[in-house]
């Protein structure tokens, strides 16, 4: 048997803060450039993803930064976290990249960061990632998530062809969590706002009282995992969406750090298709 070829290590890339700006009460936009920036590419997907690097506090690492080194040469505890952000939007002219960042107030590790940085400072990245686009000989898309989805779902809508047939829920916080988001004519985001609602609910609630057109459906849905195992279950069994016209994953856990989540996310999807396949053999 062949051997599995080995996985390429992620391209780094260091890049410098160029100017931040609060676009709602919730997110901090962040825009990166630099020389250090010169090799970044992306290949078109509209959910293409960067890590951004977090070192341990106290903590210097060698040059050139190597992640594999760091793994093999330094305890576990002192590595370098690690956070998935979608990219808003790169400019390979002016060499800009814009990542949008979810800020509930000192939370997290990301948000702080983002709300914090000044001009001038550097950041590591890792990447870029990515695999979904809008399909243009799609008959409709349906785009769905939270905030975590709303800078993919945004750059989507960017790229949808004139004319194409779009449904787009975002669930926010609240009416002042919405965004002016560049759309092909006639299509409109539908904003959900949670208020005092469980994350999710309103996401699976709307995608479920939508009349599905007819035709070939593209449909992108992400966030909270859990509204996720929901919709996956709901497009599968009970629309009937072939799994090769969905893009559709858990971007966080309710109750999980990023690390906790990465680390059982794998099993957790299999075990989803699993309970899935054996609902549609029952």
């Amino acid at each position: 048997m062949a051997d599995t070829p080995a996985r390429k290590a992620p391209t780094t890339h260091e890049a410098r803060v160029v100017r931040t700006e609060r676009i709602a009460p919730h997110m901090v936009r962040v825009v990166l450039g630099g020389e250090g920036l010169a090799e970044f590419r992306t290949d078109g997907s509209t959910d293409a993803y960067v890590k951004v690097v977090f070192p341990h506090p106290g903590v210097s690492y060698p040059e050139p930064f190597d992640m594999a080194r760091i793994r093999e040469e330094f305890p576990r505890e002192q590595w370098p976290s690690n956070r998935t952000y979608t990219v808003r939007a790169w400019d390979p002219v002016h060499r800009e990249l814009t990542i949008d960042f979810v800020v509930h107030g000192d939370e997290g590790l990301a948000g702080p960061w983002a709300a914090r940085v000044q001009p001038g400072e550097s950041v590591r990245l890792l990447g870029p990632g990515g695999g979904y686009a809008p399909d243009p000989a799609a008959d409709w898309h349906l785009l769905a998530g939270d905030e975590s989805a709303l800078p993919a779902i945004a750059a989507s809508l960017e790229q949808m062809p004139a004319g194409v047939l779009v449904h787009a829920f975002v669930e926010v916080s609240g009416p002042e969590d919405e965004q002016k988001i560049a759309t092909p004519d006639g299509v409109t985001v539908t904003w959900l706002h949670r208020g005092a609602q469980a994350v999710g609910e309103a996401l699976v609630a709307a995608v479920r009282g939508l009349d599905f057109p007819d035709g070939d459906v593209h449909a992108f849905v992400h966030g909270e995992a859990g509204a996720v195992k929901e919709l996956r279950r709901h497009l599968r069994l009970e629309r009937g969406i072939p799994a090769a016209r969905l893009s559709i994953s858990g971007y966080w856990r309710l109750g999980k750090s990023d690390e906790a989540w990465r680390a059982i996310k794998r099993d957790w999807n299999a075990q989803v298709e699993q309970e899935q396949e054996q609902d549609r053999a029952a």
